[in-house]
């Protein structure tokens, strides 16, 4: 006999605030995941080789209870990263930075920062392949975009990249199960 879970009736009242929490606090990590697993699996087969940068922090305060159980407690950002991930691919070097959004309707510009946008304007100029890769998880799609189309459309008035513009001009990288973003699929047909 199997043992179904059975569902939960909602009684339409809710406490989202913690939900809202819960979801913020792992914001960008369903993406970081595939993509870390996708990078996994060009690194086995020898496809690629990209790794996602560490963050660069300063550690100020760890309590140590005992060795295994240490905690930092206090820290902070040495100085802005770059961008998400970097590697090489063919012979080229790849810079790329990974966004999600929960809007139905645009992704907001602000979510990528001007230090980032320089980076990958000065990596283009080197003839790296840089883009961002945007997953819209309202609709479960995630986009390859160039990055100098998002430099471009950083420079303009505009607050957010409409999501019809995605559909209209962005690369849509289908899911997949190994690897789950096989986003260098995209980046033969541009680049090579």
């Amino acid at each position: 006999m199997v043992n179904y879970p059975t569902p939960k009736i909602n009684s339409g009242v809710s406490n989202n605030t913690k939900s809202i929490k819960t979801q913020h606090g792992k914001r960008g990590m369903c993406l970081e995941d595939d993509l870390n697993v996708t990078n996994k699996y060009y690194l086995d087969t020898s496809k690629a080789v990209i790794h996602k940068k560490p963050t660069p922090i300063q550690i100020v305060k760890v309590d140590y209870v005992t060795r295994s159980t240490a905690k930092i407690t206090e820290a902070y950002f040495r100085k802005p990263s770059t961008t998400d991930y970097n590697g090489v691919y063919r012979q080229k070097a790849i810079d790329f930075e990974a966004k999600e959004t929960a809007s139905m309707n645009s992704f907001p510009l602000k979510s990528i920062h001007k230090h980032q946008l320089d980076h990958l304007e000065n990596v283009i100029k080197h003839g790296c392949l840089a883009f961002v890769i945007i997953r819209f998880t309202a609709y479960d799609q995630t986009f390859l975009v160039k990055a100098k189309d998002v430099i471009e459309l950083s420079k303009g008035s505009k607050r957010s990249i409409p999501y019809k513009w995605f559909l209209r001009f962005a690369y849509l990288i289908p899911f997949g199960l190994t690897p789950p973003v096989d986003y260098l699929k995209i980046i033969d047909d541009l680049y090579f």
